[in-house]
């Protein structure tokens, strides 16, 4: 069995799970969530936990085991409490601001760059910072790398949109020549 896949799911206070044919929903405090299982899974709730197994013991279905077991911890774990993913931008006049639901920044091109937000996706600007944030974790981490990518940390000053705990490793610029050699 998978490591992770053989772990319960809880379910915490108003939060509840249905499964419908392929379909587990999700819904809490915070709203709800739909994700679609691959019939070589078979999801199970009983007394505030959902259970993941599989019912063939073939190489995909085993990939898939685990993997539908973390989506699902992270689907009820999204309408409790939400995820969230920061952003920092490192540079002189870069600025991130808030219009309406969409995002606009101002990261060194001679236009601002506007990101719509989708998939029940929030933004939040504090000074040099982005917040991404909503019930859904791939969606928020799909948004944050797409704002990533609009100007990437550059590897000798560092400066780009990089996320809140990534290491940006620099480079050492050309060497400098003496003069007259």
């Amino acid at each position: 069995m998978s490591k992770i896949g053989k772990q319960p799911v809880q379910i915490p206070q108003g939060v509840t799970v249905k499964v419908e044919d392929l379909t587990v929903n999700v819904s809490g405090p915070k709203g709800n969530i739909s994700f679609q299982i691959r019939p070589e899974i078979a999801v199970m709730v009983e007394n505030q936990t959902v259970k993941i197994s599989r019912k063939s013991e073939n190489k995909f279905a085993k990939a898939l085991h685990g993997l539908t077991r973390s989506v699902i911890s992270n689907m009820v774990k999204g309408v409790t409490d939400g995820h969230q993913k920061m952003l920092e931008l490192v540079g002189v006049g870069y600025k991130a601001a808030k219009q309406g639901n969409d995002l606009v920044l101002n990261v060194g091109y001679s236009h601002p760059v506007v990101i719509i937000s989708t998939n029940g996706v929030e933004f939040d600007t504090k000074d040099n910072k982005i917040i991404v944030s909503g019930i859904d974790k791939i969606a928020v981490g799909e948004m944050a790398a797409k704002i990533r990518k609009v100007r990437p940390p550059e590897p000798y000053k560092g400066k780009g949109i990089r996320y809140s705990d990534e290491i940006v490793r620099k480079k050492a610029g050309k060497a400098v020549k003496a003069v007259g050699a």
